[in-house]
């Protein structure tokens, strides 16, 4: 009974790592061979690459968003002409998307008044949101002190050499105008009267009001004026012309030079447009008539 049995099964080995298989081969999946990226690259999250619920095409569609820079189209049209699927398949993706957080899409109307569509790709859908919903509330409590914070003084202005009341009148009538122009360039009293010096600068320097008006709405920024009397005094001092050249004032013009004449009472020669007599024959016989009006005057008494 003590006897040892060498026929006996001996003890089950463990099974080692990557020779469990009967063949000792590996079974089926992905064998990953990466290498670490060091530039152009973007960090996805696998809460996205392994959604339960997403289409390969939303997930796919949305990690090729969440690469390209800010400001790339990422329309229906512009993805349509891009990528195999057509519109119909990329519509339904980006709704896919936009339910499920990663795609926030809102119309909105520019200051031109045109219609656009504003896309923001969310990489930790909720994330933002919350981040959001709590800023309103910081700032709330920031912005309302117990005294209003003052007012921001408004940039300086060029001044003009001669402050005429004219002047300035013509310098608040143009600034008046510009609402008619741009909406955005509606001003206050305060800041008419603030910008008023500036464009009478401008209007010193050989400038008509309408060249001045030009030079203050041509070429406006799209995007909203959040201060448009600080906007319109650093085009007043940035864009400021330079000083028209010196323009000496005209000479008088010389008294012309008459040809010599030779006086009919003394021969003597003169200079004067015509033939006649020189002005001391003129003058004598000037007195012999009041010599002799007055000696008619007395005879008559």
């Amino acid at each position: 009974m003590d006897t040892e049995k060498p026929s006996a099964p001996s003890r089950a080995r463990s099974r080692i790592a990557g020779k469990n298989h009967p063949d000792g081969r590996r079974t089926a999946g992905v064998v990953h061979d990466h290498v670490r990226h060091t530039e152009n690259f973007t960090v996805i999250g696998n809460d996205l690459t392994q959604h339960p619920e997403l289409s390969l095409l939303a997930i796919g569609l949305a990690c090729h968003i969440q690469s390209v820079r800010p400001g790339t189209a990422v329309d229906i049209k512009t993805l349509a002409a891009r990528f195999p699927e057509g519109p119909t398949r990329i519509a339904a993706a980006l709704r896919e998307l936009e339910s499920h957080g990663y795609l926030r899409r809102s119309r909105e109307r520019t200051s031109t008044g045109r219609i656009i569509t504003r896309t923001v790709s969310c990489n930790r859908p909720g994330h933002g949101a919350a981040r959001e919903t709590a800023a309103p509330r910081s700032a709330t409590r920031r912005t309302t002190p117990d005294r209003p914070a003052p007012r921001k003084r408004l940039p300086a202005v060029p001044q003009p050499a001669f402050p005429a009341p004219a002047l300035l009148q013509t310098a608040l009538d143009v600034l008046s105008g510009l609402r008619r122009h741009d909406p955005r360039l509606l001003l206050s009293a305060t800041d008419a009267e603030h910008l008023a010096p500036g464009v009478a600068a401008w209007l010193e320097r050989d400038l008509a009001p309408t060249a001045v008006r030009h030079a203050l709405t041509d070429g406006l920024p799209d995007e909203p004026l959040i201060r448009p009397a600080a906007f319109l005094a650093h085009r007043l001092t940035a864009q400021l012309p330079p000083l028209p050249p010196f323009r000496p004032p005209a000479a008088p013009a010389p008294e012309p030079r008459h040809p010599l004449q030779n006086c009919d009472g003394c021969d003597h020669a003169f200079r004067a447009p015509a033939p006649g007599r020189c002005r001391e024959c003129r003058e004598a016989s000037g007195q012999v008539a009041g010599i002799r009006d007055a000696g008619e005057a007395r005879a008559t008494r």
